[in-house]
């Protein structure tokens, strides 16, 4: 059982659901994203997902794009976020997935990375672009090794694909809440709720949801239908309106803990 597995199953002991934020790795720069992933957990955060910044990134909205940008203006490296997340490790065992796509992926080679990921105490790896039809030899390597291979649905997708997907998937699923790209918005699909349950006819493992969550209310909406909830976008902006400010890692705990107040 790896990190995320146990915290999760710690989670559900509590009847409590997971916070899972996103921030990019070197976004503004290396140093920085380790105080965040500190900050990020003190306040409240139980699973950190790093982004892994990317050229061409198929997924993200213009917030995320743009801190993908600042990152790779840092020259920031898989390798250099590997060694980030070794460092992170002497100070907190808080579960750690890399969020990626699988060009980088390919360019390090999904074996040696997989045995440096652990060696790191990275806990899984979503890779958007990576479907399960294509993707079961890269989920083998991945549980082999310990490490959790998360797939997306969304509302679109097939009862056979999601059996698939929960078949193929580790950790958790990662429930896209809107079809398109990512960023905060301020309404959710009326029909979530009707989404979530019919997800449990195929998935038995933890969902978590994300794509446009960026408050409390979205949070505690969505906590009562799915086992985490996942923030990204909101948080992102929220350091790109501080770069350079003294109290930019202050900032993003106090929102962060904002999130959990009526969840």
């Amino acid at each position: 059982m790896n990190r995320i597995d146990a915290k999760f199953k710690e989670l559900k002991k509590k009847h409590k659901k997971a916070l899972i934020t996103y921030i990019c790795a070197g976004d503004p720069n290396l140093r920085t994203t380790g105080e965040l992933v500190l900050e990020l957990e003190k306040n409240g955060a139980d699973i950190i997902e790093l982004g892994v910044p990317f050229s061409d990134p198929i997924a993200d909205g213009p917030t995320i794009q743009r801190a993908a940008l600042r990152s790779l203006k840092n020259n920031t490296s898989l390798a250099d976020i590997l060694g980030l997340v070794r460092q992170l490790r002497e100070k907190s065992q808080i579960p750690i997935l890399l969020m990626t796509y699988f060009n980088p992926v390919y360019q390090f080679g999904l074996e040696k990375l997989a045995q440096a990921a652990v060696k790191s105490g990275v806990d899984g790896f979503i890779i958007p672009d990576l479907l399960p039809e294509s993707g079961r030899a890269a989920s083998r390597i991945l549980k082999k090794h310990k490490l959790a291979p998360v797939y997306l649905v969304s509302p679109l997708t097939s009862g056979k694909r999601l059996a698939l997907i929960n078949k193929e998937s580790a950790g958790f699923v990662y429930y896209v809440s809107v079809t398109g790209i990512t960023g905060a918005r301020t309404s959710l699909p009326q029909d979530i709720g009707r989404h979530a349950q019919s997800l449990r006819r195929y998935i038995n493992q933890p969902v978590a949801v994300g794509f446009g969550v960026s408050n409390a209310r979205q949070v505690k909406q969505l906590s009562a239908w799915f086992d985490g909830v996942i923030v990204g976008s909101a948080i992102v902006s929220i350091i790109e309106k501080n770069i350079g400010k003294k109290d930019l890692v202050a900032k993003v705990g106090r929102f962060v803990r904002s999130l959990m107040a009526k969840k």
